[in-house]
């Protein structure tokens, strides 16, 4: 074997290249499917990106979280964009997105771009570091949470949420550790699974990593899906709105669109009549899950 074929075989976790003849190409079949599935993210990220900038009346900071969702996870956030955002006819988003599962998504969405931005910058540091799996994980906790409350939630809201920032914090950060609870919990355990088995996804160098990423963030999404329908439903935090019913505040949509809000109004939920005593039996089932994606890392993955 020629040094340098050798050299690219170690470098990708002894990974077997195949040749094309005369062609210069190098690459495993798993690799080129990665690489495609990069090119649909581009796509989906753009589309997603014009429709939501040039002809979607959702807010701002929903606008970039479905930007930011669809760069991780492709045509799944692109078709979610279509089915529970996108407004279908000029003047009738207000409706669309009325009904709870659209508003429940529309939470979720903001979570995890929070949320999996900060993970993702905590990955990146991490593989750079060269932490071990459970140092890893436990800065990803950290830096994701920290992210996603203090930027995402409280900074970009502010103003909707009275225009205090530490008012938003207080506001935000128990619905948004619940959150945190059920992606990291599920990310978690694909990350170190996958990244203790196949070669080459903790390198952020590699598009395995990157690969591996965007799986995690499908399965956070997907388990932080039905905390946030509890959430919104109670009144703990917000789901969909619109500008042309918001305007700098107000609250969510849920039928008909009401008169759009005064300029500079905090956006003030209904009363939510959840009682302590539940509060803190989802807090419990979140730190349970948490703790479930924590221990599958351990048993089918390495943490040391």
């Amino acid at each position: 074997m020629r040094p340098g074929t050798a050299a690219i075989g170690r470098m990708m976790g002894g990974t077997a290249y195949m040749y094309a003849a005369g062609s210069g190409i190098s690459g495993s079949t798993a690799d080129a499917l990665m690489y495609f599935w990069f090119l649909l993210v581009v796509l989906s990220t753009v589309y997603v990106a014009h429709d939501a900038f040039t002809r979607n009346p959702e807010l701002t900071v929903m606008k970039w979280g479905w930007v930011l969702v669809t760069l991780y996870i492709g045509p799944v956030g692109a078709a979610l964009y279509v089915l529970s955002c996108k407004e279908p006819k000029p003047g009738t988003h207000e409706r669309f997105v009325a009904p709870l599962w659209k508003q429940a998504f529309g939470s979720t969405i903001h979570c995890v771009a929070g949320d999996a931005t900060g993970i993702m910058m905590a990955a990146v540091v991490a593989s750079v570091l060269g932490l071990p799996p459970w140092g890893d994980s436990l800065l990803e906790y950290v830096v994701g949470f920290g992210f996603g409350l203090l930027i995402f939630q409280a900074l970009f809201m502010r103003d909707m949420l009275g225009g205090s920032y530490l008012r938003a914090v207080r506001s935000t950060v128990f619905a948004e550790w619940l959150s945190m609870n059920c992606v990291m919990g599920a990310m978690v355990a694909v990350l170190v699974i996958i990244r203790s088995h196949v070669p080459g996804t903790d390198d952020a160098g590699s598009v395995r990593f990157w690969a591996t990423f965007s799986v995690a963030v499908l399965a956070g999404l997907a388990f932080a899906y039905p905390v946030n329908v509890w959430l919104v439903a109670n009144h703990l935090k917000h789901g969909m709105g619109t500008v042309r019913a918001l305007g700098e505040g107000g609250e969510a949509v849920r039928a008909a669109a009401p008169e759009p809000a005064s300029a500079g109004a905090g956006m003030e939920m209904p009363q939510s009549e959840v009682t302590a005593a539940q509060k803190a039996a989802m807090a419990t089932l979140t730190v349970v899950f948490l703790a479930s994606g924590v221990l599958l890392a351990g048993i089918f993955g390495d943490l040391g």
